[in-house]
């Protein structure tokens, strides 16, 4: 051992080596399993590629893109309105990487089977370790199937969809790549978007309108173009809003101010007014929510595999933190008791992604297939309010699972911990989920019919299920739509059945002790109490290879 040098006072032992580099596909077996029996297997070389890179270059860059939040300049030195946001250097060079990796376009850009799983496994390594940066890649990914909407804007779509980063405030035609970013909620109605007061009146009798009023939520101000929802004459309308008018001016809008936000601090959230601002309507007016309606399933997905990529970076940091600290004589993934909290995380972290996965598959075989298109319709929704519940209390564990040094910025749990509530809150809140499965419970009963289908594929695999599925059975055929008051009991019960269905019907490691203890109730009110009579080395093993 080398000697001390003559200024020191100790020497530094029983600290675990630097997480990264790490190769984030790789180390994910329930990931590359997932991604392979969903239909995305011909994408494998490509996410292998991303998760190299996630977890090393673009895992190191993060910290400085989250800890340097977005500034606004509403003014130049001469006093001009300029309106720009300014970021650390990392937060564009992590956008170059993700656009340049198919985050936002693969979808689009390779329209064969499988490639709205293959996006969404790019948008679980991508979210994993800068989630920030993951809302405007959301958003223009997202945005695509809107503007189609519209066949003028094909030359958006397109520069939507390509691999180019471009940050420049510049008219869109001269730019090789946008992206776009979103503006619902005014500050009289949030999740009610009906309640907008922002006033579209049409010019000349075409697509081109005026709007004035104004956001209380504008995501990803720096974005070239923004979808919009404003009252025209025949209703709520859906609006293309870009930052510079056909004709090169700076359109009508002025940023109040960023949002002052929990976590996603890497992310700008702005207010806004239009000030008779330039918009292309889309679609037809007064069916607004109708035209959007695809963007939001696509962005309630992305929140369900956010949630569920921040329980698997923070199962990740544990685990590794475990694995390497000594504490009383043994490792502290030796201790029984911290076993227990680790495997019960591991069981936790893969039932999100194999769900997260499966609606990914739904996405993508929607278009030409009505039951999965049904699934995808109400899956959606019941992924999104459990998965995204799940994650506060999962990342709070796995801080304890490192103690002090998971409170100090210098980990990454701090910063998950804050972005951890942001996925349940976004793209409409838990209550609003549970009223969607409601509202398509009774308005498309085939949507119940497609989840019951997907559960009796995992019938006679497990009697704690079979009893759950037959409890179920009277909701999803429609005899009987359960209350609203009763809603979040029940989709938390289709959310569990429908993971235990898919750990089980694939085999897992998982299965067994996810359906004792969230199913059949073999469980505490906190991780860490699984049952004595499972193997908790091997619910390890299955999440980490060391």
């Amino acid at each position: 051992m080398d000697p001390l040098p003559p200024f020191a006072t100790h020497r530094v032992e029983n600290q675990p080596p630097e997480f990264a580099p790490r190769d984030l596909w790789q180390d994910d077996a329930a990931l590359r399993k997932a991604v392979v029996r969903e239909g995305g297997g011909d994408f494998a070389e490509t996410l292998a590629t991303y998760g190299a890179l996630a977890g090393d270059e673009l895992y190191r860059l993060s910290f400085d893109a989250h800890r340097d939040r977005p500034r606004l300049r509403t003014h130049d030195r001469f006093g001009q309105r300029i309106d720009l946001v300014e970021f650390h250097p990392n937060y564009h060079r992590i956008m170059q990487a993700a656009i340049e990796h198919g985050v936002a376009g693969l979808s689009w850009t390779q329209p064969r089977p499988g490639a709205h799983v293959a996006r969404a496994a790019l948008s679980y390594l991508h979210h994993q370790v800068e989630p920030g940066t993951s809302c405007p890649l959301t958003m223009t990914h997202a945005a695509v199937p809107v503007l189609r909407h519209a066949p003028d804007l094909t030359g958006w779509e397109g520069k939507a969809t390509s691999p180019f980063y471009d940050p420049r405030d510049i008219v869109c035609d001269q730019k090789l790549g946008i992206t776009i970013g979103m503006g619902m909620t005014e500050k009289q109605g949030g999740s009610d978007v009906r309640a907008n007061r922002t006033v579209a009146t049409a010019l000349s009798g075409g697509n081109e309108y005026r709007l004035v009023g104004h956001k209380w939520f504008f995501s990803a101000p720096m974005s070239d173009a923004f979808l919009v929802l404003a009252q025209a004459t025949g209703g709520l309308t859906c609006f293309l809003l870009p930052r510079w008018t056909p004709d090169g001016q700076k359109n009508a809008f002025a940023l109040m101010r960023l949002k002052d936000k929990l976590g996603d601090w890497s992310n700008a959230s702005s207010e806004v007014e239009f000030m008779d601002a330039w918009a292309y309507r889309i679609g037809e007016e007064g069916r607004g929510v109708a035209t959007i309606i695809e963007m939001v399933m696509l962005t309630r997905l992305d929140c369900m595999l956010g949630a569920a990529a921040e329980m698997r970076m923070a199962l990740a940091q544990a685990m590794h933190h475990a694995h390497h600290r000594v504490t009383f004589g043994a490792r502290l993934a030796d201790h029984a008791l911290m076993r227990n909290v680790l495997a019960d995380l591991a069981i936790e972290a893969e039932a999100a992604i194999v769900l997260a996965m499966r609606v990914a598959r739904a996405v993508d075989r929607a278009p030409y297939d009505a039951q999965e298109a049904a699934f995808a319709r109400i899956a959606t929704a019941v992924g999104k309010y459990w998965v995204c519940r799940r994650a506060p209390g999962f990342v709070n564990e796995a801080q304890e699972c490192l103690g002090g040094a998971g409170y100090i910025e210098e980990s990454m749990l701090p910063r998950l911990y804050r972005q951890a509530p942001l996925n349940s809150i976004w793209e409409g809140s838990g209550n609003i989920q549970c009223l969607d499965v409601l509202r398509a419970l009774q308005r498309e009963p085939q949507t119940g019919r497609a989840l019951l289908a997907e559960l009796e594929g995992a019938l006679q695999l497990d009697p704690d299920l079979d009893a759950e599925i037959a409890e179920l059975r009277p909701v999803l055929e429609g005899h009987r739509v359960p209350g609203e008051v009763e809603a979040r009991r029940w989709v938390e019960a289709l959310a569990l059945a429908l993971q235990a269905s898919l750990l089980l019907r694939n085999n897992s490691p998982m299965a067994a002790a996810f359906c004792a203890t969230r199913i059949a109730g073999d469980h505490g009110n906190a991780y860490g109490t699984l049952p004595r009579d499972f193997e908790l080395g091997a619910l390890i093993a299955r999440a980490w290879s060391g």
